[in-house]
């Protein structure tokens, strides 16, 4: 699944026609319950096949691990901006997956968690790294994924994890794609940019962000798209921009 996953977030990047994207689970029940522990009990890392030599097994683990975390921050690398619908039950995998997205938002029956200490491991493809990074909160963060308890939309909408709450799975895919609408009209090139320059800065000291800032914007302000946008507000129309 995650290498399809992977594969498909490439192609949305790249796709011309494409200018937002909206993630979220198939049906009302969940974004995703995260890892099928019985499939990965009876095959592959977790069951400890492999070579018998320490080192040579945890450099396939490392390997299985780094490929994984990759397929996911492709999510994160997508030129056009993500949003994330987490409804039911999103576990696990559904904050790994919904962190590496731009926006979050949440339905009101949203039961999320960073499960893995219940099945013995440290959460390792992304929710540890960004989690941090998403909510300004280290103690929270640390409350959740030490316990690993199920909290709710309005305490991930409290510490900022989600930006919007809504009743249920169809008004959040209705709200999601309203603001995908929106964003999708905007000059690519300046979503483009702008995501590229926030997720760029949010490692950084702030002199870092504003010479690699200046950098991008010495060429990407070489754009029609600066011309029609101040001249549609100057003459009262919407901008039409071209593709990127």
């Amino acid at each position: 699944m995650w290498l399809n996953l992977s594969s498909i977030f490439r192609t949305l990047s790249h796709d011309p026609s494409v200018r937002a994207v909206v993630l979220t689970g198939s049906g009302d029940r969940a974004f995703t319950a995260g890892l099928d522990v019985q499939a990965a009990s009876e095959g592959g890392t977790l069951t400890g096949a492999g070579p018998s030599d320490t080192a040579r097994k945890a450099n396939g683990i490392r390997r299985h691990i780094l490929e994984f975390q990759s397929c996911i921050t492709d999510l994160e690398k997508c030129e056009k901006p993500v949003i994330a619908v987490l409804h039911g039950v999103s576990f696990g995998l559904a904050l790994d997956m919904s962190l590496a997205c731009d926006i979050r938002v949440a339905t009101s029956d949203a039961r999320i968690s960073v499960k893995e200490v219940d099945i013995g491991i440290a959460a390792d493809i992304g929710t540890l790294s960004r989690l941090p990074h998403s909510v300004g909160n280290l103690s929270w963060v640390k409350d959740v994924a030490l316990s690993a308890r199920i909290f709710g939309a309005e305490e991930a909408l409290r510490v900022g994890l989600v930006s919007s709450v809504y009743k249920d799975k169809k008004e959040a895919v209705d709200g999601a794609l309203k603001l995908a609408a929106l964003i999708a009209s905007k000059s690519p090139v300046a979503t483009l940019g702008t995501k590229e320059i926030i997720n760029y800065s949010r490692d950084k000291p702030i002199v870092d962000g504003l010479n690699y800032t200046a950098v991008w914007n010495a060429a990407m302000l070489q754009t029609q798209d600066v011309k029609d946008a101040m001249l549609s507000g100057l003459q009262k129309r919407t901008p039409k921009f071209s593709k990127l």
